[in-house]
């Protein structure tokens, strides 16, 4: 019994430090984009997490690809899958006016445009802006657009 306790509470810390470490920058502290994922996935409608076989620097970054097809679709058109506000919460950008860090599994592809979003705890409590983008998508989109000339060079 003592022993099934133990694997019951390792799986719950687990799973509180997996949330946790869900929101990730949009470049990592040794250059890695987006945690891994594949840009070029999410206009398949899938994200996809990418392989170290198919890495490409771009601007500093490393990008990671899913398949060979990926990598070479990105090579030939970088800024044609690089998200928008250089990955950063778009929501976050648009509504507050501040980078956000981003939950790569949570995204929307608007007219050709990649557009990243934080999903996770907040104070405690689950937070989705994807939610509010979704319901005030022309508002924050335009606002967004605005806001990032300033919001770009801030920390």
């Amino acid at each position: 019994m003592k022993t099934f306790r133990n694997l019951v509470l390792f799986g719950i810390v687990l799973f509180a430090a997996i949330s946790t470490q869900a929101q990730i920058s949009p470049v990592d502290n040794n250059g890695l984009a987006i945690g891994g994922y594949d840009v070029v996935s999410y206009f398949s409608g899938a994200a996809k997490q990418g392989s170290k076989s198919y890495a490409v620097k771009h601007n500093g970054a490393t990008y990671y690809f899913a398949s060979k097809a990926n990598q070479n679709a990105f090579k030939k058109s970088p800024n044609s899958y690089l998200p928008e506000f250089d990955g950063y919460c778009a929501w976050g950008v648009g509504a507050k006016a501040v980078k956000f860090p981003i939950n790569p599994e949570t995204y929307t592809v608007i007219d050709g445009k990649l557009y990243l979003f934080f999903n996770g705890p907040f104070n405690g409590e689950p937070f989705n802006t994807y939610e509010d983008w979704g319901q005030r998508t022309t508002e924050l989109k335009k606002a967004a657009h605005a806001n990032w000339p300033t919001v770009k060079n801030s920390k």
